[in-house]
């Protein structure tokens, strides 16, 4: 018997190396430049806005545009993962989005600030998949929720990061300042990055084969389905740049929706060929999962500071407060829904947390005259709602064999994070006919639990083994040999032992 206090339980950190360290770290820090870079934007909008003369659309768009490219960026950055390795698909995405960030701070014009943030964007895609596919292929499998939760935590602390360089940087050296400082850091994820091995399952499975995969190959067998898709491609960008631009702003009402079913149609196109015969089911199942888990999510992310200022009067000192709360409450429910979710299982986990988040929805918009206490309902809710995205990574990724998984990971997360920019358009048209607050809480109420719903009830997945009979439920639960350079070693005991539990029936 197991001296006290040394179970697997308590030493599950045993199991993970100093080089998984490594790589997980490598991956963090990556994370955290991605949520730095992506606020930065938001931050420093009115100061933009003040020397360009923008408009208030015009300045909306600069948020929005990094949605635009993001679906191609998952996939093309995703697919370089899976046919040259995660490490090559990961160095690509950070040096993208950070050069994109990086010229942002020599923008001139809205349209040269407007062409850096579709940069930004393609960027933000495949650090998405590549960072993510890298961890979970590189940690040993009884722990790969954890790993995707300590990983997802990196962007929260990001975001907290950049509000507080924030306040020490723009007002004495200017906006342009805080898009030059935030490519700094990238000199050390690349050092850390270049010392790394690949990732275990991808070296093993993939690396040494004869024929590397190659996932865009549906979509051009053949020349009629080649131009196809092509079309498929610019009519999807271009709807997507008329919709989330002023170009439409004036168009009148029809134009606007109109624009949106196309684009929507034509990336479900795409998800439908990437799936094939048999998992285009699951591909769509999954982006739609995505785009609804965004949708829950992002109005209260993206209008919590405009809702504290014009209902509850606060001040910007009170509002960073409460956005301090925000952010770390985000961190620590991504670090506790890694060890929940590798107790309870990945899709037990995601349903229970959601669940038990809908108790705090509304006691946090019924607060108005106590700071501590809706910071303290709002870290509970978000280390609930938002920190249990810290598996979504594990949820998505297990659904898809190695060979594929960085480019199906890409596409479809990056396509459903659509939502991210519907979500706040969605907030601001509801809270026309009640409060602000109120129209946040019903959305993230009624969203969170169709979520809960499709996860929890594991609908994808159902309904792709209406398709597919032989689906394998997971992907990344079979044990790996961790990373390229461990690959000699045998897995622990523990973890073996586990896999056979997994195994039995």
């Amino acid at each position: 018997m197991s001296a006290a206090g040394d179970g697997p339980a308590r030493r599950w950190y045993r199991e993970v190396t100093g080089r998984q360290w490594k790589a997980l770290f490598a991956a963090w820090v990556g994370y955290v430049l991605d949520g730095f870079d992506f606020v930065l934007i938001s931050l420093v909008l009115t100061e933009i806005a003040a020397d360009f003369g923008l408009s208030t659309v015009e300045s909306a768009s600069l948020v929005s545009g990094a949605f635009i490219t993001r679906w191609l960026g998952g996939a093309l950055l995703g697919a370089l993962g899976d046919r040259h390795g995660r490490k090559a698909a990961m160095v690509a995405s950070i040096l993208l989005y950070s050069l994109g960030t990086f010229a942002c701070g020599f923008a001139w014009d809205y349209t040269s600030l407007f062409a850096a943030r579709l940069l930004v964007g393609t960027g933000m895609a495949g650090e998405y998949s590549a960072s993510a596919t890298y961890v979970l292929e590189s940690w040993p499998v009884r722990v790969r929720n954890r790993a995707s939760g300590f990983l997802i935590s990196g962007y929260a602390f990001g975001t907290v990061l950049a509000a507080e360089v924030y306040q020490w940087v723009v007002p004495g050296l200017g906006w342009r300042w805080m898009f030059w400082i935030g490519v700094l850091p990238v000199l050390v994820a690349l050092w850390v990055r270049r010392a790394l091995p690949e990732a275990g399952d991808w070296s093993s499975e993939v690396g040494g084969a004869a024929a590397r995969p190659n996932p865009f190959r549906p979509l051009f067998t053949g020349r009629g389905r080649a131009v196809l898709n092509t079309a498929l491609a610019a009519a999807a960008s271009g709807s997507l740049f008329c919709v989330f631009t002023p170009v439409a702003a004036g168009a009148g009402p029809v134009l606007v929706p109109a624009l949106s079913l196309v684009a929507a149609g034509a990336l479900l196109a795409f998800a439908a060929q990437l799936g094939g015969r048999r998992g285009w089911v699951l591909y769509v199942s999954l982006t739609l999962t995505v785009f609804c888990a965004f949708l829950y999510s992002w109005p209260v992310q993206a209008l919590l500071p405009t809702y504290l200022k014009t209902e509850l009067g606060y001040t910007p000192g009170q509002v960073t407060d409460v956005m301090y709360y925000a952010g770390f409450g985000t961190m620590a429910g991504c670090c506790l829904a890694g060890f929940v979710g590798d107790r309870l299982g990945t899709r037990r986990a995601y349903a229970l947390t959601l669940t038990a988040s809908l108790a705090f929805v509304f006691p946090v918009f019924a607060v108005r005259d106590s700071l501590v206490a809706l910071g303290a309902l709002l870290f509970c809710m978000l280390a609930l709602s938002q920190g249990i995205s810290g598996i979504l990574p594990r949820y998505l990724a297990g659904h898809f064999p190695t060979a594929t998984r960085a480019a199906s990971l890409g596409f479809v997360y990056n396509t459903g994070a659509l939502g991210g920019a519907v979500a706040p358009v969605l907030g601001a048209h509801l809270a026309g006919t009640m409060p602000l607050g109120r129209a946040l809480a019903v959305l993230a109420f009624g969203l969170t639990a169709v979520v809960v719903v499709l996860v929890g009830g594991d609908v994808p997945h159902r309904l792709h083994r209406l398709v597919d009979r032989t689906a394998d439920g997971d992907h990344l639960g079979s044990p790996s040999l961790s990373v390229a350079g461990d690959s000699v070693e045998r897995t622990s005991e523990e973890e073996q032992r586990w896999s056979r539990q997994r195994r039995a029936p």
